[in-house]
């Protein structure tokens, strides 16, 4: 397969478009963001990247914490809006119809449309340049109980979850393998 050579850049894809809550429930903040991921497991670790001039970087300096709400395809149009309009301007809960809940852990609320939310609590962060890297404990996640099976066991799959591709908007599709499949054996038919 040819393949053009071109100068680094930050093109790597499929990312989660995901929402990030800061302040508390009486003024908080929305943000979209698609830097972010996991970093640790034990103990339970994530990371954003923000740009210094972000309100909800301002926030998050402030407060040392934010939650990372998960968003699935009928929130599309809201996560979009979150990324392009200031929190310094517009109320982002109200104006997307967001219902601002409680978190356990946290001052700063998630969000009830949410199927999944972590909530997070600084311990470092990092200049990189442009953006400034949020490196944070995961707390406590919360999780929408209709992705849970009958006995406990969640199951993402019915989130309906979106990623972001260099400034798209895409539904994650069917599921192709599981983690551990091509190692497994194959069973004999009888």
């Amino acid at each position: 397969m040819a393949k053009q050579i071109w100068k680094g850049g930050a093109l790597l894809a499929p990312l989660p478009a995901v929402l990030i809550t800061s302040g508390d429930m009486e003024n908080s903040n929305i943000a979209t963001v698609a830097w972010t991921g996991i970093v640790n497991t034990i103990p339970p670790k994530t990371y954003i990247s923000l740009r210094k001039s972000r309100y909800s970087y301002e926030i998050i300096e402030k407060t040392g914490e934010f939650a990372i709400n998960l968003t699935t395809a009928e929130m599309v149009k809201s996560v979009d809006y979150c990324g392009i309009y200031t929190g310094r301007k517009v109320d982002k809960f109200k104006k997307c119809n967001f219902t601002k809940e409680e978190a356990s852990q946290i001052a700063a609320p998630i969000i009830g449309e949410s199927p999944l939310a972590l909530e997070c609590r600084v311990v470092e962060t990092q200049d990189l340049g442009t953006h400034v890297m949020i490196l944070a404990d995961i707390l406590a996640t919360n999780v929408d109980e209709k992705l849970l099976d009958k006995n406990g066991k969640m199951d993402l799959g019915k989130a309906n979850l979106i990623a972001f591709a260099h400034g798209e908007y895409f539904a994650l599709g069917k599921k192709l393998s599981g983690f551990g499949d091509s190692a497994k054996k194959k069973r004999k038919k009888k």
